[in-house]
């Protein structure tokens, strides 16, 4: 497959990916829903394929691995509100931000079977009922 397609394919993937993820969000009325999920994890993606492929062997993949984890952060943090009482919500929406960037670095380092099965484990966490949890 010409690496190109493959490229592609893995931007696909973690575009896909993110929905399932941000779909369930959106659902739940999250203020992160359905195209936040589906642009961080796509964002992740093309980073970590920029960071392989486009510095020729110059840039150290793991690195800019870690650049987006860290940035991914803030993007979370900002989520995250304190309200009056000392209530905090969106913990679980920041979490998942941060989730979905590490599920496009594994989509776009190849990682399919790794990416797919950590967005099935965070759909699964994410619709458990509240009291198991």
């Amino acid at each position: 497959m010409p690496i190109a397609l493959e490229m592609v394919l893995r931007l696909l993937l973690a575009a896909a990916l993110g929905a399932v993820i941000g779909y369930q969000r959106e659902r739940a009325g999250k203020q992160a829903g359905l195209r936040t999920h589906i642009l961080i994890s796509t964002g992740a993606a093309l980073i970590s394929l920029v960071s392989i492929y486009g510095f020729g062997g110059d840039s150290d993949p793991a690195r800019v691995a870690a650049s987006v984890v860290v940035g991914v952060g803030f993007l979370g943090a900002g989520v995250i509100l304190h309200r009056q009482g000392g209530i905090v919500a969106g913990l679980t929406t920041a979490a998942t931000i941060w989730v979905v960037a590490g599920i496009g670095l594994a989509a776009g380092t190849g990682l399919y079977i790794i990416a797919a099965v950590t967005t099935a484990l965070v759909l699964g966490v994410l619709i458990m009922p509240r009291w198991i949890g």
